[in-house]
């Protein structure tokens, strides 16, 4: 039993171990400390893990506490202080072969390098055939589902991909994610591959193949049959149904769609503005936070809202740099 003011340890970590007949999952908290693993799947595998622990240890919202805190703050450079609500962050050392989940708040979370928030869909418990489909719904009513689905993948997809993943690349793991059923089997018509000029781009394939993230397709046949290895994005909630439609508001996230024909890093930096909506006429979005899902530093950020501006997509945006954050105006909308 835990009693209300205990202080419960949410921190939980795994290493990726080389080891001569493949790599194994090393864990202090399992029994058995090392798991064998097929090296194609080790990545997916330590995510997973993870987030088996964060299910087996769920506490209540008023129990967490950021751990970040109780560590005293070593994870990330000096900020501002504990701000915001107590969220599940996901990091990864520079290796890519340790990685950490742990309770931490907004602002510890923001601060962190090589971290995301993972978010609750992806944390879910398996559902069984049997239950009740209603009840696994946990995200706001219609009208917020798409933007706060597609928030909380590019999300995770800003830990689970390589750092230096392309803006395309990354925009192609968005839709296959969202749209993949219970195993990780996506079937993508030929259709959607050209509206999102995707088609032939087999530069594009290898990028997320080389990172273990999805097994080399065969483009030549259609629909293309891609099968993802990443083991978290097979058990999300709510369903497909719901998902293909926030699959579906990412290609023309409005009120930032663009023309297909831009950049695929503009198109990126659009749609992650499109993603964190306000219901006031001034936008913000944390700086860091929009480098991280963008794949860019601040600097190269600052130069494609830029481009924004210049195709009079948004109006106007300017960073307070006292409190990393980005404001922005769409255009034809007054401050």
């Amino acid at each position: 039993m835990r009693l209300v003011g205990a202080a419960v340890r949410r921190i939980w970590t795994v290493e990726l171990r080389p080891r001569p007949g493949g790599p194994t999952l090393a864990c202090i908290r399992c029994t058995a400390h090392t798991l064998p693993l097929q090296a194609e799947s080790a990545r997916s595998a330590a995510l997973a893990h993870l987030a088996s622990h964060a299910r087996a240890d769920a506490l209540p919202t008023h129990l967490r506490t950021c751990q970040c805190r109780a560590q005293g703050c070593l994870w990330h450079p000096r900020h501002r202080g504990c701000a915001g609500p107590v969220l599940l962050a996901l990091t990864r050392d520079h290796s890519g072969r340790a990685w950490r989940l742990a309770d931490a708040c907004a602002a510890c979370a923001a601060a962190t390098g090589n971290t995301a928030v993972v978010p609750d869909t992806l944390l879910s418990s398996p559902r069984s055939p049997t239950s009740d489909p209603t009840a696994v719904r946990r995200v706001p009513g219609p009208g917020a589902d798409e933007y706060l689905r597609v928030r909380e993948m590019l999300t995770y997809l800003a830990t689970a991909l390589p750092r230096c993943t392309s803006p395309a690349a990354r925009l192609l793991a968005l839709q296959l994610a969202l749209r993949a059923n219970a195993h990780g089997l996506v079937r993508l018509p030929a259709g959607l591959l050209r509206s999102m000029r995707l088609r032939g781009r087999t530069e594009i394939w290898e990028e997320l193949a080389h990172g273990f993230w999805l097994r080399p397709p065969d483009l030549r046949p259609t629909p293309v049959e891609v099968q993802l290895l990443d083991a978290a994005v097979r058990d999300q909630a709510p369903g497909r149904g719901a998902r293909r439609r926030a699959a579906h508001w990412a290609l023309r996230p409005r009120p930032l769609a663009l023309h297909t024909a831009a950049p695929p890093a503009v198109q990126l930096v659009a749609l992650v503005l499109a993603a964190h909506p306000s219901p006031c006429s001034t936008h913000t979005v944390d700086m860091g936070v929009l480098a991280r899902l963008c794949g860019h530093s601040p600097h190269q950020t600052a130069e494609l809202l830029d481009r924004l501006v210049a195709t009079r997509t948004l109006a106007r945006w300017r960073h307070e740099r006292d409190i990393d954050e980005v404001v922005w105006n769409l255009y034809g909308q007054r401050p």
